[in-house]
């Protein structure tokens, strides 16, 4: 297998784990995680979210990267050389497949949205003072009707993201990251600052923190079970391509434990950003839902004090960490086709990026008022049947089998080897990606499909 992804490393621990944290945290943290807290109750969905993080999320998360460093390939090859070395069936290649096809189908509509983001950190700075409600619903609703603007700033943020991902492991990933990540952290803190000042922060703490268990349904406990997992980049091939460039040296377990650490900080700070202004505003709904971003804050930083400052570093924030969790995306889909083409890293990239911006095109066209709004597939939008097969069966199913593998198909021996880690600690982990992990994936899949049936 030619390519040079199977040879490249992290130049050091810290460079990973800044990869590892900025793929995980994504526009998932900053703008699905408040308004899914929202509609879920507040503090007990949070609670909820943060045991299943550690108890879920952080040993797929270990299992996903000890594979990854085990494979030094793409997760296809990866998948094949380990199921060679345990004398199993090479059909559990698909479960590299099923993460590289998952990873590339998001970006496709990932990098939409980052478009989008870019598109308001313009807006953003020509100010949204006097912006009502039905100003900015308009302005959002013609924005992605437009047949052509969007498709612009589309391939402006794929254009970034290629020409990360195509300067290599060391060149272009760990540069990015080490500037993108504190970045993203000093913004987003400013913003917890001036949004504790300037709005409700006393009525976001008690949204947040303060459990109110009467409101949490079976359903918002699924909804925290699937958040917490999702957000961690699990089964998207990111991770154990991430993983297969990591030094022996590296422990994988600490590293996790810091990676879920990092990512539930983050989206708890988001919370901690936006549910003040929310509280601080009449009107407005820590509920929302994905128009709390779009539709729903311009009409606070248009009231505001200094809002013409705070909105455009809000959705700078937002594009940092869209930028971090794309270059993640894309990196399996390079990976593997530098191995199996033998191209060098930027054809690979270019040629996987401009596939994914035409993928991601229909996306687009398929949004409501636009030329494709009406093309409707099992009653659901284009970009939406895209999420719905890459986020509720590619990353569910794969990440069941992956902890079945490797729980039950992978030697404990060389897991143990592997993992290098206490044998008291190893049994806690092992007994959770056995049994706690796939019985726990396994109820959030089901629960989705049930959902699916039941409209």
């Amino acid at each position: 297998m030619a390519g040079s992804s199977q040879h490249a490393q992290w130049s050091s621990r810290w460079a990973f784990l800044m990869a590892a944290v900025g793929s995980a945290v994504g526009l998932g943290n900053i703008w699905k995680f408040p308004y899914v807290a929202g509609q879920g109750g507040g503090g007990a969905f949070v609670l909820v979210y943060l045991i299943c993080a550690f108890m879920i999320g952080a040993p797929c998360l270990i299992a996903e990267l000890s594979l990854g460093r085990r494979g030094q390939m793409s997760p296809v090859n990866s998948m094949t050389k380990i199921a060679s070395e345990e004398g199993r069936s090479k059909a559990w290649s698909l479960l590299g497949w099923s993460g590289i096809v998952g990873a590339f189908i998001i970006i496709s509509f990932y990098s939409l949205v980052g478009g989008w983001v870019l598109a308001y950190i313009g807006k953003a700075a020509m100010g949204f003072t006097g912006w009502t409600a039905a100003t900015s619903e308009s302005t959002f609703n013609s924005f992605i009707a437009e047949p052509f603007e969007p498709i612009v700033y589309h391939f402006l943020f794929m254009a970034i993201t290629v020409g990360i991902v195509a300067r290599g492991v060391q060149g272009g990933l760990e540069k990015a990251v080490e500037v993108l990540m504190p970045a993203l952290f000093i913004i987003l803190i400013l913003l917890v600052v001036y949004s504790g000042v300037t709005g409700n922060f006393d009525a976001a703490i008690k949204f947040l923190f303060e459990p109110n268990f009467h409101k949490l349904t079976v359903n918002n406990i699924l909804s925290a079970m699937g958040l917490a997992f999702f957000s961690l980049s699990l089964a998207m091939g990111s991770m154990m391509t991430y993983g297969s460039y990591l030094p022996k040296s590296v422990n994988i377990p600490r590293s996790a434990f810091i990676i879920t650490a990092s990512d539930s900080m983050v989206a708890l700070l988001a919370g901690l950003a936006i549910f003040p202004i929310v509280f601080g505003y009449p009107g407005l709904e820590a509920s929302k839902g994905p128009g709390l971003v779009f539709v729903t804050l311009p009409i606070a930083f248009g009231q505001m004090p200094g809002g013409t400052i705070v909105g455009p570093l809000f959705f700078a924030l937002l594009g940092v960490a869209a930028i971090t969790s794309s270059i993640s995306l894309l990196e399996p889909a390079v990976s593997y086709m530098e191995e199996r083409m033998g191209w060098n890293r930027i054809k690979t990239t270019a040629t996987m990026g401009f596939a994914a911006f035409a993928l991601g095109i229909f996306s687009s066209l398929g949004q409501e008022g636009n030329v494709l709004a009406n093309v409707h597939i099992f009653g659901l939008s284009i970009m939406d049947l895209k999420d719905y097969i890459a986020s509720n069966i590619l990353m569910p199913i794969g990440a069941m089998f992956m902890m079945i593998f490797v729980g039950w198909f992978v030697s404990r021996k060389a897991m143990m080897e592997e993992l290098a880690i206490q044998d008291k600690s190893f049994r806690v982990w092992y007994f959770l990606v056995r049994y706690v992990c796939p019985i726990a994936i396994a109820v959030i899949f089901a629960n989705i499909i049930y959902a699916t049936i039941t409209g």
